[in-house]
């Protein structure tokens, strides 16, 4: 398990039921993007706000859709570990290939019960574990020692880290080092690149549920060794980063405006699941010209984008 997994948005209608057909366009766009997986059910899925019904339902959708062609990881991060093994035998059931699991929130536990939580899960749920750190919404982080306790956990089998926080991914890589087949993966975007060279596996990048093919050129790239190709595709990803900047930049506002990319590149609608609101007129519609412009690989007017605020979940 390596590469780029987008981070699914989940498409929604206006009433706030599935948008089956807009969850088969996305995952074909993606796949022909190239994508080596993908992530339902995250931070970007809006997962902790859909139902338990609604969740089950993107699941067996998003199973059915990719039909094996790629892995499909499912997000079961909840308050309940009873409803993350449920939603794990669910994805288990569907024929998905791993579950991801943040902290679960509300409570502020330490990190021995975080580790018997994580250890719990895993020895529990029917599938593979991939630890979700992602502090800035869960309000707990897994200290490194906490995941050096855990690779010994045979059924947990990778990190994907959204905190944004380099020495963090440092800690955690050296934490990981004893296991070859434990991989890394970042979420913010504009991390992607400097990850890889860092020693990470790949990237859990939102951006590319809208250009998936930046992010696997620049991934390829990377492997290929040719650093020309890596600069020119990190450009094109820093350039996208300006969807999310047409206004306040905050998490909930960062998923409006992924979905209103995705809606001005025709793949589903821009209902976003309460309480989040969707991108306001306004800046769906800055959000749609940034798409254009990328679609006709026209040099953006405005000038080069500060690199540290380009997506910033994952």
């Amino acid at each position: 398990m390596r590469g780029i997994i987008p981070p699914l948005a989940t498409p929604l209608t206006p009433q706030g039921e599935l948008d089956e057909a807009g969850l088969a366009r996305l995952i074909e766009h993606v796949i022909g993007g190239g994508v080596h997986g993908v992530f339902i059910l995250g931070t970007t899925g809006e997962g902790p706000s859909l139902s338990v019904a609604l969740r089950r339902q993107v699941i067996d959708a998003t199973a059915k859709h990719v039909d094996r062609r790629i892995p499909v990881l499912v997000g079961v991060t909840d308050p309940s570990l009873a409803e993350s093994l449920a939603l794990a035998e669910a994805a288990a059931a569907a024929g998905c290939d791993a579950i991801v699991a943040a902290p679960p929130y509300y409570f502020p536990v330490d990190q021995p019960a975080l580790l018997g939580y994580f250890q719990t899960l895993a020895r529990s749920a029917p599938l593979p574990t991939v630890l979700y750190n992602m502090p800035a919404v869960t309000g707990l982080s897994i200290a490194p020692e906490t995941v050096e306790c855990l690779v010994d956990e045979p059924a947990i089998v990778g990190l994907k880290d959204s905190s944004g926080d380099r020495d963090y991914f440092q800690a955690v890589r050296i934490a990981t080092r004893r296991r070859v087949d434990f991989p890394l993966f970042v979420g913010p975007e504009h991390l992607l690149a400097e990850s890889l060279r860092a020693g990470g596996d790949g990237g859990v990048s939102g951006g590319a549920n809208v250009f998936p093919e930046f992010f696997t050129e620049l991934y390829d790239a990377h492997f290929c060794g040719d650093a020309a190709q890596v600069a020119a595709a990190e450009e094109r990803v820093q350039r996208l980063g300006a969807i999310y900047r047409v206004g306040p930049v905050t998490i909930p506002a960062i998923i409006a405006r992924t979905k209103a990319a995705l809606a001005a590149r025709g793949l589903c609608g821009p209902t976003t699941a309460p309480p989040l609101a969707p991108a306001s007129a306004e800046e769906a519609k800055a959000v749609g010209v940034i798409v254009e412009q990328l679609i006709q690989r026209t040099p953006l007017a405005a000038s080069a984008p500060s690199p540290v605020s380009t997506g910033l979940i994952g």
